[in-house]
């Protein structure tokens, strides 16, 4: 499991990262396995798609008129540019609520200009820039839809936070009752299990007809194909998720989590891949999905091209020079071989 990536200054090998990878299909058969397929990680933001599940399900999407692009930025880790932060005070307006409501904190945002613009107007941070807003927006609308307490929308025992329970019990399909609850970095519950199950989970999202209960395969499908349609709302500009299903044209779904998982799935075949990089480094991330795709032979040597700076990450320095790269170094396992 050593060595997995290996990170260049110059010609010089400076730094490795291990990883952990886990291909499965939709019925949860372990296809191909790098490191512990079984790691217990908290796959962070990675959730969000199935957190969204009781949005819809409770009736709050239509009752708010949710579009696919509102639906996307649920499931978003997003970089707070202008169209985030809008798409987000709008659903809230929807809901009668305010920025106030939101309970995620803040941060300063990926996107930099709109930091920039908010210091020469001389104002301060407001949770709207946080990259989880559109989560907590949904969480919110959904609290006002079943005539539940907003004030308490974060807690464990809240019932919208059981249904997200009940909904990640039943696509990762592992007992709610090992699912190790702790907080995430926005303030909501996160949830742990074996990396496996987070692949399937992202399995049944891009092939949800497994699912015999039609209307929960219909609201995966729903969740799925907004993501693909509006990826520019899960991430942003130059972003990893953005990129990656924008070039794979509808093919790719996928959603980064903190300390370096990535979750996605291929919608042709319904495989399921989720990563998590040892050491919680999110510059492998991106090298290892693609060296994953490029040995499961999904993608053209075209979208290859087109996603370099993600296939062999530049290190740059404080001038952003390219003066080294990270690349993979790892084969996967083929679990039919290994059992066979």
């Amino acid at each position: 499991m050593s060595d997995a990536v290996l990170v260049y200054r110059g010609e010089y090998l400076e730094s490795t990262h291990d990883i952990h990878v886990a291909v499965v299909n939709a019925e949860g058969e372990l296809l191909y396995s790098y490191g512990n397929a079984d790691r217990f990680t908290f796959p962070r933001s990675s959730m969000k798609p199935f957190q969204a599940v009781q949005l819809i399900e409770t009736g709050a999407a239509d009752a708010f008129h949710y579009s696919a692009k509102d639906i996307s930025l649920s499931c978003a880790s997003h970089s707070g540019e202008p169209f985030h932060r809008n798409t987000v005070l709008d659903i809230l307006s929807r809901a009668g609520l305010e920025e106030e409501h939101l309970q995620c904190g803040t941060h300063i945002p990926r996107d930099m200009e709109s930091y920039r613009q908010l210091i020469r107007e001389g104002k301060d941070l407001t949770p709207v820039f946080s990259n989880c807003s559109g989560k907590h927006s949904g969480m919110l609308a959904s609290a006002v839809h079943m005539n539940e307490d907003v004030d308490t929308y974060r807690e464990i025992g809240h019932p919208l936070q059981q249904r997200i329970l009940d909904v990640i019990e039943d696509v990762c399909s592992f007992p709610k009752e090992q699912i190790q609850i702790s907080v995430d970095g926005c303030g909501v519950p996160v949830h742990g299990l074996p990396l496996r199950n987070a692949a399937l989970g992202f399995a049944r999202l891009a092939k949800p007809d497994v699912f015999a209960d039609g209307k929960r395969a219909q609201v995966l499908g729903t969740i799925c194909k907004s993501m693909i349609q509006h990826p520019e709302m899960v991430g942003g500009t130059n972003r990893f998720d953005t990129d990656l299903m924008r070039e794979f044209n509808g093919r790719i779904v996928a959603k980064a989590g903190a300390e370096a998982v990535q979750c996605l799935a291929d919608t042709e075949t319904g495989i399921g891949i989720a990563i998590k990089v040892e050491d919680g480094s999110p510059r492998a991330t991106s090298v290892v999905t693609m060296e994953v795709l490029r040995q499961l032979g999904i993608g053209t040597e075209e979208i290859f091209a087109k996603l370099e700076e993600y296939v062999h990450a530049p290190v740059l320095n404080a001038r952003n020079d390219k003066i080294g790269v990270i690349k993979a170094n790892f084969k996967l396992e083929n679990m039919a071989i290994q059992l066979a």
